[in-house]
């Protein structure tokens, strides 16, 4: 079975943020993922991790102003230096909590501007941050997300995303590659998960529609977590879905996944 983590911009919405990294561990988790730490004191956040025996692993690069409906800055000639300077904060917060991977949300492109120019720009930004990060030892990640729910997104599939991490031409640059989105999109995941595997570094869930847990939709999740432990994937699978009641009442997936896990050991 691969380990999870759980995504508490998402799960744990019972209780105020900060208070999400104790649920967490008190369901279970050893491994927490989020959306952005950067509201928060990295040293607070540290000390939330720590007392609860929590790694974190992942969190995403600035991504503009996010209540606002922005979704990223990387497709975006006129934010260049932003995007570069929320890749120095990024680290600075990855290095205090050691994160060792960062997501890249590319952005929706803006009223006007062409598709040739917005994707240069993913790729030059792209190619900045990967370089900066891996001085680091961070790994970069860049995710494509479904139209439906972020329409407009510039890389919605995994051929888009690929595509861009070859034009970047680095090796600290890989595949986020999200199975709700990816099924909402183009379908065909486990074909997916095996070509692509070398160059997928996380995978996230949910199932579909409502994009809530697992076992609720269409996905055959037994069948994917298989498959992945099959591949050989060691990573964390990250719970981004959005609970249909509490979160504690839909684990249910969960507990129903270690069982299997066990009976076959």
């Amino acid at each position: 079975m691969p380990k999870f983590a759980a995504n508490l911009t998402m799960l744990f919405n019972e209780v105020p943020f900060l208070d999400r990294f104790a649920a967490a561990a008190d369901a279970g988790f050893d491994a927490v993922e989020f959306l952005f730490p950067y509201p928060y004191a990295a040293a607070e956040m540290a000390e939330r991790l720590n007392a609860n025996h929590l790694k974190l692993v992942l969190h995403n690069l600035p991504a503009g102003n996010w209540d606002a409906g922005e979704r990223g800055i990387a497709c975006l000639p006129d934010r260049t230096g932003e995007f570069q300077e929320g890749v120095g904060r990024a680290i600075d917060y990855a290095k205090a909590l050691n994160v060792p991977q960062l997501n890249c949300l590319v952005g929706i492109p803006t009223a006007g501007l062409d598709r040739d120019t917005a994707l240069a720009t993913i790729v030059d930004n792209l190619r900045f941050a990967a370089d900066a990060l891996k001085r680091e030892r961070i790994r970069l990640l860049v995710e494509p997300c479904n139209s439906y729910d972020i329409p407009g997104f510039a890389l919605n599939r995994s051929a888009d995303a690929l595509a861009v991490i070859d034009q970047v031409g680095s090796d600290n640059l890989f595949l986020q590659y999200d199975i709700y989105h990816m099924q909402r999109m183009e379908g065909e995941l486990a074909a997916t998960i095996k070509k692509h595997f070398a160059r997928i570094a996380h995978v996230q869930l949910a199932d579909n529609p409502g994009r809530n847990e697992p076992g609720t939709g269409e996905i055959h999740y037994p069948f994917l977590f298989e498959l992945l432990d099959t591949l050989g994937y060691d990573g964390y699978v990250g719970c981004e879905y959005k609970p249909r009641t509490t979160t504690p009442e839909g684990l249910g997936w969960l507990r129903a996944a270690q069982q299997r896990s066990a009976a076959l050991a």
